[in-house]
């Protein structure tokens, strides 16, 4: 289970926390210009945009869970698992470019400057259940794209690939992206405004705290539960606007919706946690993070001369959780 969000305070800001339980090998990789990427049947890219997201530990092709290209093109992978529906291999694909689904985002980034050039490239495409290798099955994803302009969300299921709209700048992870939108409309009452007494107005009961505005805003860790959640967190963000204190409330956000050890179990028992979250900014180009136990912010730049290399840069992980005392 995930969150994603996109632009804080009309800043183009994305990121996500990854929640799993169990760790993949992951770390901050560069896969700069030169680098060559290659694909199962799309024609290979020898040269294209550099990009910087986490990934698992694949020295030779970059698995990335989200990342962020040169021109500030987001793309971020999020568990699907009931709904998405791949082609099968073997298939005809004369009219489509067939994609497996770890290949979409080093594809679409690769080459693609903004969503309007993204959106004429999945025009063509078709997602295929390829996996990475026979020790690694397709995972079910559906994916959060983003530029500074906006976002978008892409599923494919039974009913082929569909591009939606996402003027919230939320995406979680079932049922499909419709539905959640939809079900916002159970929370239009929420606010952050203390409410108005409509009860009974003549006993008029006096408020004792802040934050009834929102009583009945979902807690749980459930996928619509954590949309609902997100989208109104950042809907009533208010933060300077100072690139350092709006990354900062990003975070503040995400950790809203994490997953706290022991909270969250899956079928075979396994304590569900927010591994990593993480704020890209596509204006300096840091890709900031915290982990699951060290939540002290840490970075890595998407610099010229790191993405000019020819070969994949691996940032391992900082997770020693040590500050100073006095």
């Amino acid at each position: 289970m995930c969150t994603s969000i996109t632009h804080l305070n009309g800043a183009p800001l994305y990121g996500r926390n990854l929640d799993l339980e169990y760790g993949f090998g992951e770390q901050i990789v560069i896969t700069p210009t030169h680098f060559p990427l290659s694909f199962r049947y799309a024609p290979p890219l020898a040269q294209h945009y550099a990009m910087i997201g986490m990934a698992a530990a694949e020295k030779s092709y970059p698995l990335y869970a989200e990342a962020t290209n040169t021109h500030g093109l987001y793309l971020a992978g999020l568990y699907f698992p009931h709904s998405a529906q791949y082609a099968k291999d073997g298939a005809d694909f004369e009219k489509n470019i067939p994609l497996a689904p770890y290949e979409l985002i080093p594809y679409l980034l690769g080459s693609c400057k903004n969503i309007a050039e993204a959106k004429a490239v999945l025009a063509d495409c078709v997602l295929v259940d390829i996996p990475f290798s026979p020790q690694m099955p397709c995972a079910p994803l559906h994916w959060h794209l983003a530029d500074p302009t906006g976002a978008l969300v892409i599923e494919q299921s039974a009913d082929g690939l569909k591009i939606y709209d996402d003027t919230l700048g939320v995406l979680t992870n079932e049922p499909p992206y419709p539905f959640q939108t939809a079900y916002l409309t159970h929370f239009a009452h929420l606010s952050a405004m203390p409410p108005r007494h409509t009860f009974a107005p003549t006993l008029s009961p006096a408020h004792y705290g802040q934050g009834f505005g929102a009583i009945g805003l979902p807690g749980d860790a459930s996928p619509a539960s954590r949309f609902v959640r997100a989208a109104f967190l950042k809907a009533h963000s208010v933060c300077e606007s100072e690139e350092n204190a709006l990354v900062a409330q990003f975070f503040h956000i995400l950790e809203q919706v994490g997953m706290v050890r022991g909270s969250v179990l899956t079928e075979q028992g396994k304590c569900d946690i927010t591994r990593y979250s993480c704020c890209i900014s596509a204006k300096s180009g840091i890709y900031s993070y915290k982990t699951y136990d060290c939540p002290i912010p840490r970075g890595v730049r998407l610099s010229q001369e790191r993405a000019k290399g020819e070969k994949l840069l691996f940032f391992p992980l900082q997770t020693d959780f040590s500050f100073p005392v006095s």
